[in-house]
C-alpha cells in the first residue's frame, strides 16, 4: 500500500514541478489597479519560458525530507516512514538520491547503488532534448482543455503581486492517461506570482474517488487533498519548499486507510565548478 501512495505522490509532485517555471529574478510588483491578465495567456507564457527557466533551476541541489504517516480507523498512528534524499534537475526532470531512511543513513553499499541509479537516470534525461515530456506530464494546452479557471483576483503578499485563480476539472472533458484523469477530478486554488510568471502555491482537493496503484487496487476517496508551495531562492531560482497531502481511501479487500504525506525541502545549494551532482 505504501508503494502505491508514494508513487501517486510522486506523480502529483512531478505534475506541479513540471507545469511551473523554475526561476526568475525579482521584479517590481504590478499595480493593484492594473487589469487582470487573461488566465490562459498567463499559463501559456509560463510554458513558453519553460526551457530557459529550467536551465537556471539546474544550477541548484537541495534536500528533500519526506514523511508518510499511517493511521488506523480510530485515528491512532499505526506506523510512519521517513526518507531523506538529495534532489537536482536534469532537463527539467527531478533526480532523487536517497540518503537515509527512518532516521538512519544508508549503508555505503546502498548509497552507492542509489548514486549509480541516479547517474543512469541523469544520463538518460541529459540525452533528451529540452521540452521532451514524460508520459505523466500534462501540458498547459491540455490543462486548459480539461480544467475550468474562475474567479481571478489579485492580492499582495510580501511585496509581490499574486494572481489567485480557482480551478476545477471539467467533468465532460476527454482525458488521456492517469495524470489527466487526476487533474480532471480535482478542484482548488492556485497563486501565481504576476511578475515572475511563477506558481507560488497550489491547494487542491479530489471531488471524486480515484484509483491508484499499479495492480494494487487502491482507491483514494473524494475529499483527499494536497498542497504545494515554492519560493524564490537566493533571488535566482524558484524551488519547492513544501508538499502536504491527506489521503483517505480503500485498499485491496476493502481495507480502509488514512495517510498523511509531508515533504519539506531545504539546504538549497548552487553547484560549484567541482560539484558532483549525485553526492
Amino acid at each position: 500500500m505504501n508503494t502505491a501512495l508514494r508513487t501517486f505522490a510522486t506523480i502529483l509532485l512531478g505534475l506541479f514541478l513540471a507545469a511551473t517555471p523554475a526561476s526568475g529574478t525579482m521584479q517590481p510588483a504590478a499595480s493593484t489597479t492594473a487589469p487582470l491578465p487573461d488566465v490562459a495567456t498567463l499559463l501559456r507564457s509560463v510554458e513558453a519560458n519553460q526551457e530557459a527557466l529550467d536551465r537556471a533551476r539546474e544550477e541548484y541541489t537541495f534536500r528533500q525530507q519526506q514523511r508518510l504517516t499511517f493511521y488506523d480507523k480510530h485515528g491512532k498512528v499505526r506506523r510512519s516512514e521517513e526518507r531523506v534524499s538529495n534532489v537536482f534537475f536534469v532537463h527539467g526532470h527531478p533526480i532523487e538520491t536517497l540518503t537515509g531512511k527512518n532516521g538512519k543513513a544508508l549503508s555505503a553499499s546502498d548509497l552507492k547503488k542509489e548514486q549509480d541509479r541516479a547517474t543512469k537516470e541523469a544520463v538518460k534525461y541529459a540525452a533528451q532534448p529540452y521540452g521532451q515530456r514524460d508520459k505523466d506530464e500534462v501540458s498547459v494546452s491540455r490543462l486548459l482543455a480539461i480544467t475550468r479557471f474562475t474567479n481571478p483576483r489579485r492580492i499582495m503578499e510580501g511585496g509581490r503581486s499574486l494572481i489567485v485563480v480557482d480551478f476545477t476539472g471539467d467533468p465532460h472533458a476527454k482525458t488521456h492517461g492517469r495524470s489527466e484523469d487526476a487533474v480532471k477530478k480535482v478542484r482548488g486554488t492556485v497563486w501565481i506570482d504576476e511578475s515572475a510568471r511563477e506558481v507560488k502555491r497550489m491547494h487542491a482537493t479530489f471531488d471524486e474517488p480515484m484509483r491508484i496503484g499499479f495492480g494494487l487496487f487502491a482507491t483514494v476517496d473524494a475529499g483527499s487533498n494536497f498542497a504545494f508551495e515554492q519560493a524564490l531562492i537566493h533571488n535566482e531560482a524558484w524551488l519547492p519548499t513544501s508538499v502536504d497531502a491527506l489521503f483517505d481511501g480503500k485498499a485491496a479487500l476493502f481495507v480502509g486507510f488514512h495517510v498523511e504525506l509531508s515533504i519539506r525541502f531545504d539546504q538549497y545549494r548552487k553547484f560549484g565548478a567541482s560539484t558532483i551532482r549525485i553526492h
